[in-house]
């Protein structure tokens, strides 16, 4: 019985969840969006949200608890000088999930993950700007 045994296991050990979650959040801050299992997802996006609240507070502290979670500082940096300046007027709900259906060889429940605030890409500005040349 799981009485009173909260959150997901994601079949894996304590240790191995960990690491996991903070991978996933990185890659997710990193990259803006990624591509994971549902259960996956929904694990990792209170993490992520908090990584932006702290990035929204901005302090030394902060920036600290951030590290303890984020495995690289060039995420951390993005983090507090790119991506929570961008979600200064949002008082949560810093990440979306789209459900994409199941995944082919297993058949597991896939989803996409992203900031809700995506910075534009910049192969798009490229392009824009080779258009405008001609």
């Amino acid at each position: 019985m799981r009485h009173r045994k909260s959150g997901r296991g994601l079949s894996r050990s304590r240790s191995h969840r960990a690491a996991l979650v903070r991978n996933q959040v990185t890659d997710l801050l990193r990259h803006e969006a990624i591509v994971t299992t549902e259960a996956k997802a929904k694990t990792i996006r209170p993490v992520a949200e908090r990584m932006i609240t702290l990035g929204k507070r901005g302090d030394l502290h902060a920036r600290r608890q951030a590290g303890a979670v984020l495995t690289d500082r060039k995420v951390l940096r993005t983090l507090f000088d790119d991506i929570a300046p961008r979600f200064s007027e949002r008082n949560g709900g810093y990440t979306r999930i789209i459900k994409l259906g199941p995944r082919r060889g297993d058949g597991a429940l896939m989803a996409h993950i992203e900031l809700v605030e995506r910075a534009a890409p910049e192969v798009a500005e490229e392009a824009d700007d080779e258009a405008a040349e001609e």
